[in-house]
């Protein structure tokens, strides 16, 4: 090999090499510094873009779930004055039973007539209930999405319930024309408390399928969370292993550096 003094050519070997290494020491402190494989969209393109779009997806979905609650929430304060409308709907049947016996004087059927105009009070206020001022009850339906694509084909449709409706509701018991027991029928009360259970069922059906559809939701998430950490969390053992190695690379390089620099000396020494 010649001795020469204008180019150190292993010197120059020794500092690319030690350059590489210290580059690639950084990059993986980075990575484990951060907890991501994917510390610059240069580390891995491709995987940046997907990991993008299923943590859309995934945040997408955790909204849902909760705008699911919240529907939940309303079916549940729905069903809670469905279920106050029946138990005064029972007290007026028996009302109306009490009503029809003989042995009763005017003034005690009076008494009668005063408890029933005030449940029936209490039944047009029921009807008339919000939740976070959406109407409870009412006969437009309202749409709840349950999946991240906001499909109309997938959404669960809560039915309206019309609680007033004097066919589908109580309003034949709390029609304001009604001023007495003696107005109604007992059939007309059944035939109340047979739509409030009704709306209770729907009610008790569209919470079913909130339900499940919250749960597919939770999975999906789930799903997705461990899809974004394959491709975007680092692989704490595995780097922690490169790490050490361009830890002695670059420690060796620099020692190598050292000595291919001192080489030039030799040349010297002949000159002199």
């Amino acid at each position: 090999m010649s001795v020469v003094i204008n180019s150190n050519s292993a010197a120059s070997i020794a500092a690319n090499n030690l350059a590489y290494s210290t580059a690639m020491l950084q990059n993986s402190l980075n990575k484990l510094s951060s907890g991501s494989k994917i510390v610059n969209p240069s580390d891995d393109a491709g995987g940046l873009a997907v990991s993008m779009k299923l943590s859309a997806t995934a945040n997408r979905q955790s909204a849902l779930q909760n705008n699911i609650g919240d529907a939940t929430s309303l079916l549940q304060t729905q069903d809670g004055a469905l279920s106050v409308a029946g138990s005064i709907l029972n007290r007026v049947s028996q009302l109306e039973t009490l009503y029809q016996d003989p042995t009763k004087n005017s003034s005690d059927l009076a008494n009668y007539d005063d408890e029933f105009t005030q449940l029936q009070s209490e039944l047009t206020s029921l009807a008339s209930q919000t939740f976070n001022g959406v109407n409870l009850f009412g006969s437009a339906s309202t749409t709840v999405d349950v999946t991240d694509d906001l499909s109309s084909s997938t959404a669960v449709t809560l039915s309206g319930q019309a609680l007033a409706s004097s066919a589908s509701g109580v309003g034949a018991i709390a029609a304001t024309a009604v001023s007495s027991l003696s107005q109604l029928t007992i059939t007309q009360i059944t035939s109340a408390i047979q739509n409030v259970a009704s709306m209770r069922a729907v009610n008790g059906a569209e919470q079913s399928r909130l339900g499940f559809a919250g749960t597919m939701l939770t999975t999906n998430e789930t799903n997705l969370q461990s899809a974004i950490s394959n491709i975007s969390d680092v692989d704490v053992a595995k780097e922690t292993t490169n790490l050490a190695k361009w830890n002695v690379l670059v420690q060796a390089g620099t020692s190598m550096l050292t000595q291919a620099n001192q080489s030039a000396q030799i040349a010297l020494k002949l000159i002199g």
